[in-house]
């Protein structure tokens, strides 16, 4: 395990520097269900290398599920989905400059590798090293004032730059987004398919709106009226009331009895794998996107061979879609695609616990939940 360096080395690593603290507040990881804020030291960054002061980092389920099942050793710090402010520039580092805002990738792939080859960079050697961290075991970091971005990230297209007007909020939906916009992209929807994304959390709901975009006609179902109402507000207007409608009864009496072309799966668990499977016509694709965690679950056989449904998967991002994702969401803002709407709770940095029990309980009345070390520095 990785141990913390002592944070006056930051002025030493890096020519570059705002004037820093040497501690830092941050929601450390100490065991199963065990999340506490404390005060550590603030990492040091070496040559190519940078310090983000974060503004905001999202809740991610990926990070609940490892908080919750102890899949990973503590202690570690969490957070993923971040933007903020460089304040350190290690050595050699020409492409970043002090106070320029950015968002981070935790992993980039090396793109040279046999999955990077084969179109798989979520399998990449390198893509499974994280390369952020705010201290402990490199695991992302996010959940603290400050980030330790290291050098292949740095240089391999892990950090974006956000223009001005753009808020750090929505600069932060860029590594979520990639995920779905891959996962989208591997349906190879047609202009006359028909989805169905169960699940309208921000996930699901930025599924649909992507599946959408892509032309195809989208039904959306889940639990909850309440996130309806917002799928509404990006065009989505074929919701299914999952609470008191039979989902696969109401995909086949729109689809004249088929079943829906593609089954997007954006709930947790596997009890709903038989409803996606169920809802998919023959010959169709069902995509696994939120079965994260290795276990047993069972499926008919005969529905993927004589029924020829594909079952399929897809995991985290893709760097050969990275820039388009950046255009989208950067450029989107502007122009009506407003992620910040997806979010329900913002909470400061001393209420990480209270946003992570939030997270993971959802409600009616809870979407994408957001810690901001930086007071309303999301906004900004």
């Amino acid at each position: 395990m990785a141990t913390q360096t002592a944070a006056s080395e930051v002025s030493i690593a890096s020519p570059l520097t705002a004037a820093l603290p040497a501690t830092m507040r941050a929601a450390v990881y100490r065991g199963v269900d065990d999340v506490r804020l404390e005060t550590v030291p603030v990492p040091a960054i070496g040559a190519g290398e940078l310090l983000v002061r974060i503004a905001v980092c999202g809740v991610c389920g990926t990070d609940l599920k490892k908080i919750h099942l102890g899949s990973h050793s503590a202690p570690r710090i969490f957070g993923h989905e971040m933007a903020g402010t460089v304040v350190a520039v290690g050595e050699g580092v020409t492409k970043f400059q002090l106070n320029q805002r950015v968002m981070v990738y935790h992993h980039v792939p090396c793109g040279e590798c046999y999955y990077c080859r084969k179109k798989t960079p979520a399998q990449c050697p390198l893509y499974k090293k994280t390369g952020a961290t705010a201290g402990f075991e490199p695991s992302g970091g996010g959940f603290a004032e400050y980030v330790r971005v290291m050098d292949w990230i740095a240089v391999g297209g892990g950090v974006v730059a956000i223009p001005d007007g753009v808020p750090f909020e929505q600069a932060a939906f860029i590594e979520p987004l990639n995920t779905v916009y891959k996962g989208v992209k591997l349906l190879n929807l047609a202009p006359d398919d028909t989805v169905l994304v169960i699940g309208q959390g921000p996930i699901g709901l930025m599924h649909a709106v992507l599946a959408s975009r892509a032309g195809a006609r989208v039904l959306t179902s889940d639990l909850y009226s309440e996130r309806h109402a917002i799928a509404a507000k990006f065009g989505l207007k074929n919701p299914i009331d999952a609470g008191k409608e039979n989902v696969v009864e109401r995909v086949k009496a729109e689809t004249e009895g088929r079943g829906a072309d593609a089954v997007v799966l954006a709930v947790g668990g596997n009890a709903l794998i038989k409803t996606a499977m169920d809802a998919c016509r023959p010959g169709g694709r069902v995509m696994l996107f939120a079965q994260t965690q290795h276990g047993e679950s069972v499926f008919d056989p005969g529905a993927v061979c004589m029924d020829e449904k594909t079952l399929m998967g897809s995991y985290s991002s893709s760097f050969e879609i990275a820039g388009e994702v950046a255009d989208l969401v950067l450029g989107g803002y502007r122009n009506g695609f407003d992620l910040t709407q997806l979010i329900s709770h913002r909470f400061a940095l001393e209420e990480a616990v209270a946003a992570i029990e939030i997270a993971s309980h959802p409600t009616a009345n809870s979407m994408k939940i957001m810690i901001e070390p930086v007071p309303g520095g999301g906004k900004d």
